[in-house]
């Protein structure tokens, strides 16, 4: 296992990991965005028309409205990565990677108005009467790329347990679990039934039901940010600058944030934006193709919409949370990660100039680094470490007041061995100040508000509505993608596949899937920014057409 595991790894490096594909991305982005004139700016106020339905036309072929079409898309992209994974944006990448991750959704508008019209036009009617549309069937229909279409139907089946089933159950179950001891395994299995049973009915049902939880969940999430924002508000003016001047100047090293490099911050930020709204991955337009609507540039407007509210609007949201409040460069007590843990050769402080300049170097893996990681042993006496010569690392910051504990909560003394910066003892468990980050950093931040502490269980209830509403979706695009691939007699077998996925993830360990889903995530993005973009001279002609068309019959219309 761990040596598959181990080998997806290597797989993404060269993918979703590589250097490139952030910049394959946002190409594609800043070409349509020049080519179609800035689309996202110039028919944002055109598409809040369409999807209230201002525009609708009687006997349009469809399953959804507009606004179920946008309901069910945004479910799958509000999720988990709206509070933990802008939470480990910053950790990582500093205020900066907020930035970027507003350009990755500002030019990512136009890259889902392009896939989401593309995928509508070329839709197809299946066998029960409902429509199945997405990337696969534009790249078969029209690039006669049957080939490319398989790869991105099987990366989209894969991506439905790695992306929007197992780790978001997963995810949904700590969450509980660590707030209010709820069993995993029940909450799971209670969850497991309510997936089932909307699921079972397919798009009719799973799109009324994300247009219900959607809204809901919206306002949940920006009432509950806005209590802590105000409460700061002092301290937003700073934190916009810190945003702006470290995405130009280099993340700035603050209270025990160490720092990231430019690099460091782009990547994170773009690669955080894409895992948020998804943008040119394609799967987004498998939803917009269950639309009533019988010109497929009014979905794309409608496309539009999905990047702005799901990372220019929440993610800001959870990013203003987080800055304002200071809790993103403090320290607090936590029970340190082995896979967060890394312990050096020196003595080193974050308080000293220049030891933070030399973490910096090593943190952020840079040709000046000179820190080696320590070997040796730590000698330990009631649970507190008294040798010397080596400095604790967690969480890319210097620990404090660490414990080192055992059975249960019992001090551990005794020698520790310590292998190339790693604790090779397994039954010890590490306590101690220093950074945290991704959904308990979100947490720590939402109870510094009006709300006090209190305020933590917006985040677990936030992440269950989130989370659950995502594996809805998620489940949907699978069940496009076996339809495409296997015929309408693959989907139950697939439902009952995903059902119990999810329920087996709520207590096992889903770091394989999740790896996977890493690799299947770019065969799904690259395929799809590729077909889009052998599209351009058509999508170019059929937005023109649209507005051709729009324009006389409101032409005509007004002579009524």
């Amino acid at each position: 296992m761990e040596a598959i595991n181990n080998f997806l790894l290597l797989l993404d490096s060269y993918l979703g990991s590589a250097a490139y594909f952030p910049y394959i991305l946002l190409g594609v982005g800043i070409f349509f965005t020049l080519y179609l004139g800035f689309p996202q700016i110039r028919f944002f106020g055109h598409a809040w028309k369409v999807v209230t339905g201002k525009f609708d036309k009687k006997g349009a072929e469809g399953d959804t409205t507009h606004f179920q079409a946008l309901s069910t898309a945004l479910s799958g992209t509000v999720g988990t990565g709206n509070i933990g994974g802008v939470a480990l944006a910053i950790f990582l990448g500093g205020p900066a990677a907020l930035f970027w991750m507003w350009v990755t959704a500002f030019l990512g508008m136009t890259t889902k108005f392009v896939e989401v019209t593309l995928s509508h036009k070329y839709r197809v009617k299946t066998e029960d009467g409902t429509m199945a549309g997405g990337p696969m069937y534009y790249m078969d229909r029209r690039l006669n790329m049957k080939w490319l279409a398989v790869i991105f139907a099987v990366a989209t089946i894969i991506s439905s347990f790695g992306t929007g089933n197992m780790p978001q159950i997963n995810n949904i179950a700590q969450s509980m679990e660590m707030s209010f001891g709820f069993d995993p395994m029940i909450v799971g299995g209670v969850l497991a039934i309510l997936l089932a049973l909307v699921i079972i009915g397919g798009i009719t049902r799973i799109a009324a039901v994300t247009s219900k939880i959607v809204p809901i969940m919206g306002a949940l999430y920006v009432l509950g940010s806005l209590s802590v924002i105000l409460y700061n508000v002092d301290q937003i003016g700073s934190s916009f600058a810190a945003i702006f001047m470290d995405a130009f100047t280099g993340s700035a090293a603050t209270g025990g944030f160490l720092g990231a490099t430019f690099a460091y911050a782009f990547n994170r930020g773009v690669n955080r934006g894409l895992f948020s709204n998804e943008a040119g991955q394609g799967s987004a337009p498998i939803a917009h193709a269950s639309a009533k609507a019988d010109e497929p540039v009014s979905e794309g407007m409608v496309s539009i919409l999905e990047p702005f509210i799901d990372t220019i609007i929440i993610c800001t949201l959870t990013g203003l949370v987080i800055l304002s409040s200071g809790v993103w460069s403090q320290k607090h007590e936590n029970t340190f990660s082995r896979t967060d843990l890394d312990i050096v050769a020196g003595h080193y402080s974050d308080a000293e100039p220049a030891d933070r300049e030399a973490l910096y170097h090593y943190l952020n893996d840079t040709k000046q680094n000179t820190i080696e990681k320590f070997n040796g042993t730590i000698q330990v006496r009631d649970g507190r470490p008294v040798s010397n010569g080596y400095t604790m690392l967690h969480a890319r910051s210097v620990a404090e007041n660490v414990r080192f504990i055992v059975a249960g909560e019992d001090p551990y003394t005794g020698v520790l061995r310590i292998e190339n910066g790693q604790l090779k003892k397994e039954d010890i468990v590490i306590v101690g100040d220093s950074l945290i980050h991704s959904a308990a950093l979100t947490a720590k931040a939402f109870s510094m508000g009006f709300l006090g502490p209190a305020g933590e269980y917006i985040v677990p209830i936030s992440l269950m509505l989130f989370a659950f509403s995502t594996a809805i979706a998620w489940s949907y695009y699978g069940d496009r993608a076996v339809v495409y691939l296997f015929g309408q007699r693959g989907v139950m077998p697939y439902r009952i596949i995903y059902v119990a996925g999810f329920f087996v993830a709520s207590f096992a360990d889903t770091t394989l899937v999740w790896t996977l889903s890493y690799v299947a995530i770019v065969l799904m993005t690259l395929p799809n920014l590729l077909g889009i973009f052998l599209l351009r001279r058509e999508m170019k002609d059929t937005v023109k057409a649209y507005w051709q068309d729009f324009d006389a019959e409101q032409s005509k219309n007004s002579d009524k």
